[in-house]
């Protein structure tokens, strides 16, 4: 029984849930401040994974999109499927819809950033 307590104990918890992984809502943030999360997180992971459920799923899309249109991000895997979440009030599961999409760094990614970051350095200098 030790040994399972030191066992448990020993678990690394973090690794459970993945650090790459952005889990969207569509009335917390607004759309822009996920964007430019999944560009820091690609910088620094290499790829993210954009997650939603019900409504927030439109937003997830749209998130892709833009990276992807501006030839930051590839996608590399869509899944979708139904979970069971509480409702509120009476304590009964309701099914809702899940997307996760996985996005990973093209090519060019770093130079894109790094001339983003000069075009920005230059409208603050002129502002």
């Amino acid at each position: 029984m030790e040994e399972l307590a030191e066992g448990v104990s020993n678990l690394n918890l973090v690794d459970s849930q993945k650090k790459n992984r952005i889990q969207v809502s569509n009335t917390k943030k607004p759309l822009f401040f996920y964007v430019n999360l999944s560009k820091r997180y690609m910088q620094q992971y290499n790829e993210v994974e954009l997650s939603a459920l019900g409504m927030a799923i439109s937003t997830v899309v749209s998130i892709a999109e833009i990276l992807k249109n501006n030839g930051l991000a590839t996608e590399k895997k869509i899944m979708t499927s139904t979970v069971d979440v509480k409702e509120d009030m009476r304590g009964r599961p309701v099914q809702k819809a899940k997307i996760e999409i996985v996005l990973g760094k093209t090519v060019n990614f770093d130079e894109l950033m790094l001339a983003g970051q000069k075009v920005g350095n230059n409208i603050q200098e002129q502002s």
